[in-house]
């Protein structure tokens, strides 16, 4: 049975087959419903040509009269199909190659039909089919050449000599060879775009997921901070506008960071290649989250320990990575966002570890929760988890003993590459 029957079908698209520099030869698929009709042209053009030239040096063999040029015609004529039926082509163009030899014609560009069809079928993964018209077809010439000449034309000829069927089974291996050659890189082809089509829509996926986190965590803080502080300016709006007034003050502050900080997050969809417009946030940004946990109720404690310390230069003082920074700002935020939300602790703890390869981050409050819901989407912890994921760190979260509940993350913080 013939194997990989689908290897050459249907890569770039239907009506085109990318044949690499081999695509006017035998792959070109242009006009006429798919099927190769200018590649076509060029070959029975060249075959009749060179068969005439080929006749003039030939004389012992039959003149090349109307039933030889039909012949050749015919055979060129079969390559139209070669696509679309390359096995009945294959052996099809064998038979006539083979009574265009049998009628005494002269040797010469006929073989490039059978050449061309054994191509197409080879490199459509009809390697075995084109094998057995090859194959029938040097036997029928051997018994053409060595025992049936004598009842065959042209009159008196006498048998070949057995040194020419070395270059003619020559011939049929080259052929096989280079079909199977194009064959295997056009599959290289195909894998490699298919690669690069995947890893493009894998980069895609990962951007949108990026957006889609950075976007969590901005207005899921903000969103927080608003929502207390509203309830708020509700509850004090006649008892104690003052108050009042300064819950909306906060709110007009969260909203004006959080349409900022969007902004900054959608420049990322701008035209590939430009730069950011403003720089990445970062644990320099922490006293801000204080004060914004200040303004919706919470107060937070930070404790630092251990000075930042670039990742391969032992001892030296250096800012963070600016994507470990990022990811430990937006872990430290979701996780007060999630105290402000869901826990009826007015107090959190933020403590943040730097050591010579990681960083570590706690945030503690001492609960309990709540169970209310703040408009949270319920990806908090799922986006912490991927941040960290992402530079090959850690997220444990959970449920203290005395109740009270921890985030504790363990970023990585990869060595800087030397030249």
């Amino acid at each position: 049975m013939d194997e990989e029957r689908t290897a050459g079908r249907g890569v770039g698209g239907i009506g085109r087959a990318p044949w690499g520099p081999w695509g006017w030869w035998a792959g070109e698929r242009d006009t006429g419903g798919g099927l190769p009709w200018r590649s076509t042209l060029v070959i029975a053009v060249f075959v009749m040509a060179g068969t005439g030239f080929a006749a003039r040096n030939q004389p012992d063999r039959e003149t090349l009269d109307a039933l030889g040029r039909a012949l050749l015609l015919l055979g060129a004529a079969a390559l139209v199909l070669r696509h679309r039926w390359p096995v009945p082509v294959v052996f099809g163009v064998a038979t006539v190659t083979l009574a265009y030899l049998a009628a005494g014609y002269p040797y010469g560009p006929v073989f490039v039909l059978i050449a061309v069809a054994c191509f197409a079928a080879v490199v459509q993964g009809h390697r075995t089919a084109a094998g057995f018209a090859l194959g029938l077809l040097w036997a029928g010439h051997l018994l053409l050449s060595h025992w049936l000449y004598r009842w065959l034309p042209p009159a008196g000829d006498g048998p070949a000599p057995w040194g020419q069927e070395l270059p003619a089974g020559a011939f049929a291996v080259a052929v096989l060879a280079a079909s199977e050659l194009v064959r295997v890189r056009r599959e290289q082809w195909a894998q490699q775009r298919a690669e690069r089509a995947a890893a493009e829509r894998r980069r895609a996926d990962e951007e949108r997921l990026r957006i889609a986190r950075e976007l969590h965590d901005v207005l899921a803080h903000s969103i927080s901070v608003i929502n207390v502080q509203a309830g708020v300016g509700l509850a004090l709006l006649d008892a104690d506008p003052e108050q009042a007034r300064t819950a909306l003050t906060t709110i007009k502050a969260a909203s004006k960071e959080a349409l900022g900080e969007v902004r900054q997050v959608l420049d990322t969809l701008r035209t590939p290649g430009d730069a950011p417009r403003a720089p990445a946030p970062g644990l320099a940004r922490l006293p801000e989250l204080v004060e914004q946990a200040a303004a919706a109720g919470l107060t937070v404690t930070v404790t630092t320990s251990g000075p930042p310390v670039a990742a391969g230069k032992a001892g030296k003082a250096a800012a963070l990575p600016p994507g470990a920074d990022l990811a430990a700002f937006r872990i430290v935020q979701e996780a007060l966002t999630n105290v402000v939300r869901h826990s009826g602790s007015r107090t959190a703890r933020v403590e943040i570890a730097h050591g010579p390869a990681r960083l570590d981050l706690r945030v503690d409050d001492d609960g309990p929760a709540t169970g209310t819901e703040a408009g949270g989407s319920g990806n908090g912890l799922a986006g912490m988890r991927e941040r960290a994921a992402a530079l090959g760190g850690t997220i444990d979260a959970g449920v203290r003993p005395d109740g009270g509940f921890r985030v504790h993350a363990v970023l990585p913080l990869r060595p800087e590459e030397t030249p």
